[in-house]
């Protein structure tokens, strides 16, 4: 190496700007770095480089220890790739392992030499610094402080370290701190490679500061992304960081402090002369005096806005205050906020959930968010990979909002109470005068049409030509005529789905049960009795799906061959493997007809993008092999037909009660009259949405076909990334011939990002999670309460399951999960109570709890994580709460 190239590497100088310095060099100052280069330095050092270019910022100065230090180091230590690579093969929950390997990795890292000119570049810095100074000296990975996983104390962090050789010592140290247990496990679970994450380390000018804390510029509690949130304590961050102190904590908003709680400060980390720190006890005389003013707190929390600004997202920031100025030492991104739909008019707005009506709160791709923006009535808006209504106008007006929020609760309660909360407050809805124009009436409901089944056949064989007219008249259409004949049929779609007649049906049958429920409580003190009298009713397409792969698995189960391979099989080419076993042409046969019937189905089935049954067989082979472990022959026509005699016996018998009532004869006529609506009407409630999805699948199918002609012209890279394109964005690909890699790439990463939130029920244009309540005092201490679907009590085993494909179950199991779309009704015959983290009277998965006879409580917040898999628990259907018993 020539002496000037080896100052470059040394220092960072050389030929390059500032602007632009070396991406091998082994050191660069603060003033050399931007938020772009994380690559080099990590996410902590690429923050405090873009931080030092912030007017009004004061951040105390410092250099990273680059990656190219690190590579030297690893290709220096003996056998670490081998390392690295068994380190990516463990089971994340596999602590004994990951323990014993992740310290065989850091002693190795420890142990290898520092190379020569790795020192000189830090002893360089050092000097131009002040080499006798007390230095900070942090961990600073690749993989952390990104928006999507903060990595925050998965590494290690070293204070008031004095000397150039103490200095590399600890930068050795932060090196190896990339493999500690706590961090090796962290990227197992989310999904990051060992051996692409590297880290550069930060060595900062140390600071001695009077007091210490955090900032964040979105409230943590509530998502308010204009209330700033401050943490403070004496003496140096890392007592209140360590969670070792009481801190004091203010709120900030406006420019003033609107909230303050002064902590009970017991000690306060200093640091001592000689290097390191101690914790010193605090004079109880001033434990509780405030560490901040409010005009301090006022203005570090504009100083917060600045750095927010620069960044472009909400921020968790690490402060010192020295001499009445604040040095800032670290800001990162706030990864735990959910995105706010952006609207950008400026205006108020409050967005409710569409994911927790329609059953389906995971992350959807862009085709699948686009596509159901199409479908939908109203305009809907996009946020985290979810999409949200703006209902604000409806919550203002006088004429609609108390009905609005009355109809959301019955989708949702806690949205309802959210938003009731919220007008409640009056600090964020506006009060719209009566004569504004959006206080019109709701729309008058359909007239009535008769109980006559007839109806619902009707309406059963024009959707089902519908889309078999469309199989047929797609198949001719290729390129932009493609997605123009798509947008087209989307109206015929809309049809469908809002035909006032479909709506007639299914409200007839709602309203019918509310009137059982409400008149035969107040007559016979019976509680939601229609829960009984609609089991086994016709044309339920979800429940009959259910029924079906009983059947199946009828055809499987003689068939000891067949069973013992769909117990080993992964692959999803099983069928074609089957005709070789004994008894496999009839299993063949069997699932086959089952997909041809229902193979368009599929969890989260709203995202055209999610692999569908007939993409994807293998994901029925549990629930196939669970019920030919569970059930005997013929179950399907015996669970019908004992549903449908429960109802009749139910019937029978409060008609008989109710004559023997004053006016008797007239209250059993109107009653049966109501039971006659409810099961004739109330199975074709499932047949609006199986007719969207088999429509689906056949645009689908479609489109898939035409991204195959894209990849073929070298368009596309991959068949699937027309998923990670709005519809709009594929009809100008297929148009112009062209993609955005780059976009795709954006998209892909996004959703990752995505797929760790938990969209919010109900979320203001503020970025305020307004959280709802059930207010009720009916339940034992301890229960956790939720909404009645399902009337009877069910004692059992709680099984917590997030994927049915995965779901191993016995007769008598309580299903446990966040929501259930029509995918899971097979689940529904080998369990004896359900219970769900969202839901309403009637999503899915409480219609086909009631069709089966399942107790069912829904709406129970983080039921999947209160309730553990293996505890007993006690199902109360008709009251609506869950009690753990074990």
């Amino acid at each position: 190496m020539g002496t000037s190239e080896h100052a470059a590497m040394v220092t960072g100088g050389g030929s390059e700007t500032a602007d632009s310095p070396r991406a091998d060099a082994y050191v660069l100052d603060f003033h050399e770095i931007d938020a772009t280069q994380a690559a080099v330095v990590g996410g902590k050092g690429a923050h405090l480089g873009e931080l030092s270019r912030i007017d009004g910022i004061d951040v105390p100065p410092g250099f990273c220890v680059t990656t190219a230090a690190f590579r030297r180091i690893l290709a220096e230590a003996p056998s670490i790739g081998d390392r690295l690579d068994r380190l990516s093969r463990l089971d994340p929950d596999d602590r004994e392992a990951i323990q014993t390997l992740s310290a065989e990795v850091r002693r190795t890292v420890e142990e290898t030499a520092v190379p020569d000119d790795v020192t000189a570049a830090i002893a360089l810095a050092l000097a131009r610094l002040d080499e006798h100074a007390a230095y900070a000296v942090r961990s600073s990975a690749t993989a952390e402080d990104l928006p999507s996983a903060s990595f925050a104390g998965q590494q290690d962090t070293y204070l008031n370290v004095v000397g150039a050789a103490a200095i590399v010592r600890h930068v050795s140290r932060c090196w190896a701190s990339l493999f500690t247990e706590r961090a090796v496990t962290y990227r197992l679970r989310n999904g990051f490679d060992h051996s692409k994450v590297e880290m550069a380390v930060v060595v900062q000018r140390m600071v001695f500061a009077d007091a210490a804390g955090i900032l964040f510029t979105a409230d943590p509690g509530t998502s308010n992304r204009k209330v700033a949130c401050v943490e403070a304590s004496f003496g140096l961050g890392e007592a209140l960081v360590s969670g070792r102190v009481n801190a004091d904590s203010y709120q900030v908003r406006d420019g003033a402090v609107v909230a303050k709680a002064v902590g009970d400060k017991q000690l306060a980390v200093r640091a001592l002369p000689t290097g390191g720190t101690e914790e010193r006890p605090i004079d109880p005389a001033q434990r509780e005096r405030p560490a901040l003013t409010d005009a301090q707190v006022v203005r570090l929390a504009q100083l917060g806005r600045r750095i927010e600004a620069r960044f472009g997202r909400p921020q968790d920031i690490e402060w010192c205050l020295v001499d009445d100025g604040f040095q800032i030492v670290q800001s990162r991104p706030i990864t735990t906020l959910f995105p706010i739909p952006d609207v950008g008019d400026g205006k108020k707005h409050v967005y409710v959930s569409v994911g927790h009506q329609q059953m389906m709160t995971d992350a959807m791709k862009p085709l699948g968010l686009s596509l159901w923006q199409l479908t939908a009535m109203p305009r809907m808006y996009e946020a985290g990979g979810r999409l949200f209504v703006d209902v604000i106008q409806h919550l203002a007006s006088p004429a609609m909002g108390d009905a609005v929020v009355e109809a959301l609760a019955t989708s949702d309660p806690l949205i309802g109470d959210a938003l009731r909360t919220l007008v409640e407050r009056g600090d964020f809805v506006p009060s719209l005068p009566d004569e504004d124009p959006v206080n019109v009436p709701p729309r008058e409901a359909p007239a009535p049409v008769p109980t006559d089944p007839a109806i619902v056949t009707e309406l059963i064989e024009h959707g089902e030509a519908s889309n078999a007219a469309l199989a047929r008249e797609i198949r001719s259409k290729s390129g932009s005529a493609l997605l123009d004949f798509i947008v087209e049929d989307v109206h015929e779609l809309k049809r469908i789905l809002f035909d006032p007649r479909s709506y007639q049906v299914y409200a007839g049958a709602m309203d019918a049960a509310s009137w059982l429920n409400d008149q035969l409580r107040e007559w016979l003190g019976e509680k939601n009795v229609a829960d009984t009298l609609t089991q086994s009713v016709p044309h339920n397409v979800t429940s009959e799906m259910g029924l079906a792969l009983l059947d199946v698995a009828d055809a499987v189960r003689p068939h000891p061959e067949v069973v013992a391979f769909l117990e080993e099989t992964e692959d999803d080419g099983f069928l074609d493997e089957l005709p070789g076993l004994a008894g496999g042409v009839e299993a063949r046969a069997a699932i086959v007809a089952f997909l041809d019937r229902y193979g368009m189905r599929c969890v989260g089935e709203i995202d055209i993008t999610r692999p569908r049954w007939s993409e994807r067989p293998s994901t029925l082979l549990p629930m196939i092999l669970g019920n030919v472990r569970n059930f005997e022959p013929g179950e399907a026509e015996r669970r019908f037909e004992r549903g449908r005699r429960e109802a009749l016996q139910k019937e029978q018998e409060l008609l008989e009660r109710l004559r023997a009532l004053p006016d008797g004869e007239r209250k059993a006529e109107e009653t049966k009259r109501k039971i006659d609506r409810v099961r004739t009407f109330i199975g074709y409630r499932e047949y609006p949405k199986y007719f969207m999805v088999s429509r689906y699948f056949i645009y689908k199918q479609a489109l898939l076909e035409e991204a195959e002609r894209l990849l073929r012209a070298r368009v596309l890279r991959e068949r699937d990334d027309i998923f990670h394109l709005s519809f709009q964005e594929l009809d100008e690909a297929v148009r112009g011939g062209n993609v955005d890699d780059e976009l795709i790439a954006r998209r892909k990463e996004a959703f990752r990002s995505y797929q760790a939130l938990m969209p919010p029920r109900v979320i203001t244009s503020d970025g305020e999670v307004v959280v709802g309540e059930y207010r009720r005092d009916d339940a034992p201490p301890g229960a956790l309460l939720g909404l009645a679907v399902s009337g009877g009590t069910v004692e059992g085993r709680a099984r917590v399951i997030l994927d049915p494909a995965k779901a191993e179950l016995e007769p008598g199991d309580i299903l446990v999960t966040a929501c259930t779309d029509p995918s899971w009704s097979p689940l529904f015959l080998a369990i004896g109570g359900l219970v769900t983290e969202a839901g309403g009277l009637m999503t899915h998965g409480a219609v086909i709890a009631r069709e089966y006879g399942l107790p069912a409580v829904v709406g129970v917040e983080r039921a999947t994580t209160l309730i553990r898999d293996g505890q007993r628990i006690r199902v109360h259907g008709t009251d609506g709460y869950v009690e753990i018993l074990s």
